[in-house]
């Protein structure tokens, strides 16, 4: 039996990949897991309740796109968080947004352009999602370098013109997963300037959006508007994950052009699944309020506090803008992580497993990636023990 060629190139998925090399070696202590973005915060106090209340919904099929509600609170968070009035029509519920960022791509993939094999450009490292989505639709993955060099973002103008013409969309993450690099109103406008000169979408990232250092991210909704982007070469995708310590509930959304969204919503309508009515309640409730965000973001910036003081006078060590994860340097990431393991028991991912070689080189070969998700105090054990045995 033959399988396509599309994914032949494609590596493990990263976790599989990590158990291979570590699974094989004993701990060298308890174990202490900080690998997978998974928050292990407090859930918010209501969804218990919202969830009991609604829960003869599971009785019913619920709306592809969205209750009203659901849509209404979305709009309305979108309008208090970045002074954007984003109508209904622009905005459909998500099983997550990794659903959200594969198939968009399915439903504004064009098979060519100009009559040439289309090109979707991403971060390097990435969320491995779109590089599936680009291969999935027969288009061109192109990885851009996000190094300590540009501010680990990816430079897509420094891209050739024959690359940037073939172009049909362009992936950011911000803030970055993994090096929590946020993009700036300049960066951006830029990007926008750039697609509107070479005719592709942006697929704009923004799950890590509620987590952040010292400043909230700008969004590309709100900077959009001011330049006065046509909606439709922008998709935003939000998810409740990280915002309010939801990953099971698998709940986000994405909002974009009116067209956009209806070519989406119909791909949904075939080949989709809706959120169960009780998941959409419980989103409702999360999207309208603050009060479990606020507090989730005060124990996410303890965190931070607590890593730089770990790390103080650690060379390369940088506190993240964004996120929850830290990019640490190293020699070499997988003989890192194997080292920890064996010496102490933490779990961290190498970096070149959210990466691709290009060009001859892995931007994520000479990193770790380490979760800030643990409880603090087990977190500040781990990241210690991290320290004592990679940089002493």
């Amino acid at each position: 039996m033959q399988f396509p060629e599309r994914f032949s190139n494609l590596p493990d998925y990263a976790f599989p990949r990590l158990r291979k090399l570590l699974d094989a070696h004993a701990p060298g202590g308890d174990p202490i897991a900080m690998t997978i973005g998974e928050p292990r915060h407090p859930m918010p106090p209501f969804v218990a309740e919202v969830m009991a209340e609604n829960i003869n919904g599971f009785a019913v099929y619920p709306a592809n796109d969205g209750t009203p509600e659901l849509l209404t609170a979305i709009s309305g968070w979108l309008n208090r968080r970045y002074g954007v009035d984003v109508v209904q029509d622009r905005i459909m519920v998500l099983n997550g947004t990794r659903e959200g960022l594969f198939n968009a791509a399915v439903a504004l993939c064009p098979e060519a352009k100009a009559g040439q094999k289309p090109v979707i450009l991403m971060p390097n490292p990435f969320y491995q999602v779109y590089a599936v989505a680009a291969l999935a639709m027969g288009a061109e993955p192109v990885y851009v370098p996000a190094t300590a060099q540009t501010n680990f973002l990816p430079d897509y103008e420094s891209l050739p013109s024959e690359v940037l013409d073939r172009a049909v969309i362009a992936y950011l993450c911000s803030p970055a997963n993994p090096q929590g690099s946020i993009a700036s109103r300049d960066y951006w406008a830029g990007l926008m300037r750039l697609a509107e000169k070479h005719d592709f979408r942006i697929f704009a990232d923004e799950c890590y959006s509620e987590i952040w250092r010292t400043a909230p991210p700008p969004g590309a909704l709100e900077v959009a508007q001011t330049i006065g982007l046509d909606p439709e070469r922008l998709c935003v995708f939000h998810s409740l994950s990280k915002r309010s310590n939801l990953p099971g509930l698998r709940s986000g959304f994405v909002a974009g052009g009116v067209d956009s969204i209806a070519q989406i919503r119909k791909l949904r309508s075939f080949a989709g699944a809706p959120l169960p009515l009780p998941i959409q309640r419980v989103s409702e409730r999360a999207w309208a309020d603050e009060a479990h965000v606020q507090e989730n973001l005060a124990l996410y910036q303890e965190k931070f506090r607590i890593a730089a003081d770990v790390f103080s006078g650690v060379q390369g060590f940088q506190n993240p803008e964004g996120g929850f994860f830290l990019w640490l340097p190293v020699e070499d990431g997988e003989a890192a992580a194997l080292k920890l393991w064996r010496e102490t028991g933490v779990r961290v991912l190498p970096g070149a497993y959210l990466s691709r070689d290009a060009g001859g080189d892995n931007p994520g070969k000479g990193y770790i990636r380490v979760a800030l998700v643990a409880p603090k105090e087990e977190m500040q054990r781990g990241l210690t023990k991290l320290r004592d045995c990679l940089y002493q």
